[in-house]
């Protein structure tokens, strides 16, 4: 429910959203770690204590902090991000067409990387200046600056996480395939920014809790060791007046040079003190002398404590004790070289195995580019398998993909050889059939010739002896015979076209030719071979020639005489019976393509059908078509004459087939 109600917010909302909650959750995660990690002092947080010594609590002062930068991220992202929105509303992205969405691209492909650098260095880097600013003890600066760094890493790791989920669904959807955008990273480079800020996470954390624990520890042991001495010292020993106790003291042996002694009245007015005691420090004592046992703390996170005896001299209590350093900065700044030792080895065994990984990513990559530039000879290359994990996967999966691809074009080959075998049949019945009828009319007409010159002959052959048959009666009969031989010449010249028409179908089912021929030589072609068939349906082939008939190209002209007669023939039977109709044969130049145009005016093509004309085998003649003769006619004509068939049709209107063929 709530994934479907997010998914409905506009995207730069989802954004704002995805880093306010990561924010969020590492804020939980950090609020009970902190005090822990800076060794506050026990008791000091959340009471009426620290509303004495820092006017506000501890959950006052990190509540703030996080609501600002909630509101930091809520009042910029949307802003920054709000063009982003338009991607959301884009259904089909053409790069072309839309070029001012190019900077809202790359922002999607940049905005990961950007945010998880800007997270990780921007915080630490502010707070580390600001507490410097304040003035505040070089071990709490660094300390609190690594906390933040640590923070910093996990959101920046977790926004950038986010993030990409986000874009990346953008991404799938405006389906880029040939082009990328934005900053350019290599595998190593992006495994480095990745790995990276969680290595150094985990070290910075694993240092804050050892740190925290050796701090406490430490303290604890310095705290047991004055408590014992102060005790041995001052416990039934009588002292007479307060110098006498200060001499005392002076005498307990320090661990450090840094340890000093300090005496306050019981109103906690400073008798004696090297350094300055804070209000912390002293508010502390008194409020939780008896608690902790005379254990007091310099401030929130200093590493500095104090412990304390209460003695009573001359009628009066006084507060005697030794301030000491847990660890000084000597000590911190001896572990941080080693800190950041153990970075740098980290790092180079990172950036090693990045390199590794990116060496191998790109040999595959740079194979594919290879197999991609053969144009010839691309599907029988295969990638060498050269590691056992993933990638080798990666590889042994192309190259079955290869062998696949292998197979299907082999079984497309096989599927088209055999659809250009039944187009070759279908196209000799076609062509017996048209013999068949454009024969039967000169046979007929020559046989009656023939029995016309038999009685002829029959008839001069019984004149020869009768005294009544002059020379015009033999006159006439050879004018006669003249005559019938003269019909027979005609029809045989008529049977002689149509056989050389013929014979040039006849041998394009079983070979292709590739030769010169003028547009009369290819109308005459068209127009013997469709004679009969636009004579039975009484449909009038109007041909419109808009260029010189004499004008030649090159080709298989079977082939495109084939085509033309297909378009022809579907137009006729889109007329489906009437008749009296017309089809108009179109030639026409135009720059350096010549046009032919089929064009009936019958009822035209639904828009479902012509979407999926030249794409499939599709017919809208029932049972009674395959849909194949229009599918092997564009592919005729890319194939032969790099040319190519359009098609214009409004239903109640007709349909105009427009072959280009570039001269």
């Amino acid at each position: 429910m709530i994934k479907k109600v997010l998914k409905k917010l506009p995207l730069n909302i989802q954004l704002t959203l995805a880093c306010v909650f990561g924010l969020l959750a590492i804020s939980i995660i950090y609020y009970p770690l902190i005090p822990k990690l800076l060794n506050y002092a026990p008791d000091s947080i959340n009471n009426a204590f620290q509303i004495k010594v820092n006017y506000f609590y501890y959950t006052t002062q990190y509540l703030s902090i996080v609501s600002f930068s909630i509101l930091a991220f809520s009042f910029i992202l949307p802003f920054v991000f709000k063009k982003i929105n338009r991607l959301e509303k884009i259904d089909n992205f053409d790069i072309k067409n839309n070029a001012e969405m190019i900077p809202i691209i790359k922002t999607c492909f940049n905005f990961p990387f950007v945010i998880l650098l800007v997270v990780l260095l921007l915080p630490p880097l502010l707070i580390f200046l600001g507490l410097l600013f304040l003035k505040q003890e070089l071990v709490f600066s660094l300390k609190a600056t690594f906390i933040i760094f640590s923070m910093s890493s996990l959101l920046a790791l977790l926004i950038y996480s986010l993030s990409r989920l986000l874009f990346e669904r953008v991404l799938k959807k405006i389906e880029l395939r040939n082009v990328t955008y934005g900053i350019r990273l290599n595998i190593k480079n992006k495994l480095l920014l990745q790995l990276l800020p969680l290595l150094v996470f985990t070290i910075v954390f694993c240092f804050l809790i050892l740190y925290s624990q050796l701090t406490e520890t430490k303290g604890d042991a310095l705290f047991d060791y004055y408590k014992q001495a102060l005790l041995s010292n001052f416990e039934n020993v009588s002292v007479s007046n307060i110098k006498e106790a200060k001499n005392i003291l002076q005498t307990i042996e320090r661990k450090s040079p840094d340890d000093s002694i300090f005496i306050l009245t019981d109103t906690g007015t400073v008798y004696e003190s090297k350094d300055t005691l804070s209000p912390f420090f002293k508010t502390y004592i008194f409020d939780f002398e008896e608690t902790h046992n005379g254990h007091t703390y310099e401030y929130y996170g200093t590493p500095i404590q104090g412990s304390f005896i209460r003695k009573n001299i001359d009628g009066q209590d006084w507060i005697l004790g030794i301030r000491y350093s847990v660890f000084n900065n000597n000590t911190l700044t001896s572990i941080i070289p080693l800190f950041g030792i153990v970075i740098f080895i980290n790092i180079l065994f990172i950036t090693i195995i990045a390199v590794t990984y990116g060496n191998d990513l790109k040999v595959i990559a740079q194979n594919l580019t290879n197999i991609s530039q053969k144009s010839s000879n691309y599907i029988n290359s295969k990638l060498p398998v050269f590691s056992n994990d993933e990638i080798g996967d990666l590889t042994v999966a192309f190259n079955s993909i290869q062998d696949l691809t292998k197979s299907y074009i082999d079984q497309i080959h096989d599927n088209q050889d055999t659809l250009m075998e039944k187009e070759r049949l279908a196209s000799l019945g076609q062509l017996i059939g048209g013999i068949a009828h454009n024969l039967k009319t000169p046979i007929m007409s020559i046989s009656g010739a023939s029995e016309g010159l038999n009685d002829l002959i029959k008839e001069y052959d019984s004149s020869i002896d009768d005294p009544e048959v002059n020379s015009t009666d033999h006159h006439e009969i050879a004018k006669d015979m003249s005559t019938w031989i003269a019909k027979i010449k005609t029809h045989t010249e008529y049977m002689s076209d149509i056989i050389t028409a013929v014979k040039g179908q006849a041998v394009n089912l079983s070979n292709e030719e590739d030769i010169s021929f003028t547009i009369g030589e290819l109308l005459k072609r068209v127009n013997i071979l469709m004679k009969h068939e636009l004579k039975n349906a009484i449909i009038y082939l109007n041909i419109a020639m808009k260029t010189d008939e004499t004008l030649t190209i090159r080709g298989d002209v079977n082939s495109l005489v084939q085509v033309i007669n297909n378009m022809i023939s579907n137009s006729i039977q889109a007329y489906e019976g009437k008749t009296e109709q017309n089809i108009d044969l179109i030639v026409e130049k135009q720059k350096n393509n010549l046009l032919i145009s089929v064009k009936d005016y019958a009822s035209g093509l639904p828009k479902k059908v012509k979407d999926k004309l030249f794409k499939e085998m599709i017919t809208t003649k029932g049972k009674n078509g395959t849909g194949l003769g229009l599918y092997m006619s564009y592919s005729t004509i890319r194939a032969h004459f790099n040319g190519n068939i359009t098609i214009q049709s409004k239903e109640g209107k007709g349909t105009t087939f427009t072959i280009l063929l570039p001269i």
